[in-house]
This record gives C-alpha cells, sequence and structure tokens, in this order.
C-alpha cells in the first residue's frame, strides 16, 4: 500500500531535486538541512533551492513546473550553465522522508530553458507530455530521414567514431583545426564531443568545414587548449548519392529522391504555339 503523504501534523518530509545532465553527470538536491542518500545518489542540502507549484493535468497539455534557486553550490556554477551544461538535462521532483528514505516522484521532464541574473537562477521545466505533441507521421523528403548510424540507418556508429586532438580554434569563426586519422570534409554534420578540457562532456554539431578546420555550431566562449581530446562522429548529408557511394547503405535509405515534387503537380497544360 503507498504512502499517503502528509496526512499527519507534523511529518519528516523534504521535496528533492534530481538532474541527470546529458554530459552524464547525475546531480541531486534536497531542502533538507542535512544531505541525503538515496537510489545511490548523495543529494546535497541546498536551502537556497526553493519549491514551486507542480501542475498536473488529465489530459494531452504539457504539465509545468519551474525550479529557482541561488548559484550557492559548487555543482550549479554560472559558466556551467552559459556553456549549455544543463540545457536538455532530465529532471526528476519528488518527495523524500529524510528518516526512512521512503520517497514518491511527483514529476518527470527536462530543462527547456536556463536564465540567470544577479546570482539567481530559473529553469524552466518542460513535461514528457511534450512527446505526444510530436507527429509520428513521417514526411516524404528527397533527403534521407533516419538519424545516421541510428534506427532505420543499421549502419555501426563504432566505424564512424574517431579520436582527436585540438591543434589550434578560431573562437571568432568557431573554427577548428585538429590532429586525427579523419578529414574535416567527411565530419560535416556529424557531432563532436569534448572528453577534457573546460568544455569536457559538451557535445557540438558539426556544420562545414574550411581549409582542413571544422566550424563547430556553438560559441567557443571556453577556447580549449591545444592537445585536448575529443571524439567525433562522421557526418551524412542525407543524399541518395552518399548513402550509395560513400557507404554503400543504399537498401536503407529513407527518403524519396525521385518523387515528383509540388512545382510537377501545379503544372498544367498550355496550347501549343
Amino acid at each position: 500500500m503507498s504512502r499517503v503523504w502528509f496526512s499527519q501534523p507534523l511529518e519528516t518530509v523534504a521535496t528533492f531535486w534530481r538532474v541527470l545532465r546529458r554530459d552524464g553527470v547525475t546531480l541531486g538536491f534536497t531542502t533538507h538541512d542535512r544531505d541525503l542518500w538515496f537510489d545511490g545518489i548523495c543529494h546535497r542540502a541546498t536551502p537556497g533551492m526553493v519549491p514551486s507549484a507542480i501542475r498536473r493535468s488529465a489530459d494531452f497539455e504539457p504539465d509545468s513546473a519551474e525550479v529557482q534557486g541561488a548559484l550557492s553550490h559548487d555543482s550549479i556554477a554560472a559558466t556551467d550553465l552559459a556553456t549549455g551544461r544543463f540545457d536538455g538535462a532530465r529532471v526528476l521532483i519528488g518527495l523524500a522522508d529524510w528518516q526512512t528514505r521512503e520517497r514518491h516522484i511527483l514529476y518527470r521532464g527536462s530543462i527547456g530553458a536556463v536564465a540567470e541574473q544577479a546570482g539567481t537562477f530559473t529553469a524552466a521545466l518542460q513535461s514528457r507530455k511534450v512527446e505526444l505533441h510530436r507527429d509520428p507521421v513521417p514526411r516524404t523528403s528527397p533527403g534521407c530521414r533516419a538519424a545516421f548510424c541510428g534506427p532505420g540507418c543499421t549502419l555501426s556508429a563504432a566505424r564512424f567514431l574517431h579520436d582527436i586532438a585540438v591543434q589550434a580554434v578560431d573562437p571568432a569563426t568557431n573554427a577548428l583545426t585538429f590532429t586525427g586519422p579523419v578529414s574535416a570534409a567527411d565530419l560535416v554534420g556529424g557531432q563532436l564531443r569534448w572528453l577534457d578540457g573546460p568544455l569536457a562532456g559538451i557535445a557540438m554539431g558539426v556544420t562545414g568545414s574550411v581549409d582542413g578546420a571544422i566550424v563547430l555550431d556553438q560559441p567557443l566562449d571556453l577556447v580549449p587548449p591545444p592537445g585536448t581530446p575529443a571524439i567525433v562522429q562522421e557526418g551524412c548529408d542525407r543524399t541518395l548519392a552518399t548513402c550509395a557511394g560513400r557507404f554503400a547503405n543504399a537498401i536503407n535509405f529513407q527518403g524519396e529522391p525521385f518523387l515528383p515534387g509540388n512545382d510537377l503537380v501545379a503544372r498544367y497544360p498550355s496550347a501549343q504555339q
């Protein structure tokens, strides 16, 4: 039988937050005056964290929640917020009995946007109901709809992962030259993840290549020093020619490159002169 919370005049209950960042770091916080250990995670006592109302509805509209707090804990630094380490992180909010460690999850979602001002931060949360608003029906397209090395593509991601090291960085253009066994042109459309340095754990997309350097989709405000290691995945331009010629994977191409477009549908006959 599940517990009925707040049924007594005095309860040994505290609120807790758990943040699972995309770089693999998991952080726990609680409104209790002491750290709480459960689920293998230390939930740090953070009096500056302010509980807020959680609205849960029975329909398909996303539930809303918000977390506010002071930037007083070492694990929530302004630089981490600015570099996007908390963007898209999964969040659990719940109740925990600090004596019995019994707990109940009230909210599951992800961080949508983080704002910082005058030493405080506000995180707007998105519930998992947001996924219900995504259209599951695929649309026809001349390019491949499958994620490279993802479902439908069937290629092994391990074949296209490479270790590289930073050679030089141009923060003005987000350009990065590197040493490694792969060419910059093959990385366009791929992804880079930093393994060390000030950006360790952060993933960035590769949007282009210029003179042997790759151009990243995020600003390099914290410049990684030469020799900083990273791992990169090759990219794909999602065309049938690349799928067949470069990857020999045309049989799994998830697109319709020869389907007539809107111009042909709207064409009408004209009198011959």
